[in-house]
């Protein structure tokens, strides 16, 4: 693992993720695990919120927020990883487009993550919004490159 100080350069890790009626809840709960250290899954608790459709169709909505530094550098190191080198580029060209006030917005292919694999996507995806302790964007993505999420 990368020598990076996660302490000193990343506050928090946002996860948000819904379950829609036609999916089986179990298993986006495991897509939510599967971004996790194996080893430390029971650290890092899921809330939910059930929800209803704009047809009343239920939905539920999970959320978990990182703020333990070991499991924050785990967590983006796994994801670096795991994201294929194209995806690593994309990410590096729209790197302005994805951070706002220090923030970091990633989309993580949800069916993907639940099958081992990390990829980004814009329907239905795993929300994860990483805040930074400073909002410089060079400073970002030096971080992220140090994480290898950026190429």
């Amino acid at each position: 693992m990368c020598g990076i100080k996660v302490k000193r350069k990343i506050a928090s890790i946002e996860i948000g993720l819904f379950a829609h009626a036609t999916e089986d809840p179990q298993k986006v709960e495991r897509a939510f695990q599967i971004l996790l250290p194996s080893n430390r899954t029971d650290e890092v608790p899921l809330r939910k919120r059930t929800l209803k459709g704009e047809y009343g169709n239920p939905i539920i909505y999970y959320k978990a927020k990182i703020t333990k530094p070991d499991i924050i550098k785990e967590v983006l190191t796994k994801i670096g990883h795991n994201l294929p080198p194209h995806e690593r580029e994309i990410l590096n060209l729209e790197l302005e487009r994805r951070v706002e006030k220090g923030n970091l917005y990633l989309r993580l292919d949800k069916q993907s993550a639940y099958m081992g694999r990390f990829r980004l996507c814009s329907a239905d995806p795993i929300h994860l919004k990483i805040r930074f302790k400073n909002s410089k964007i060079d400073y970002i993505r030096s971080v992220c490159k140090e994480l290898g999420i950026l190429s």
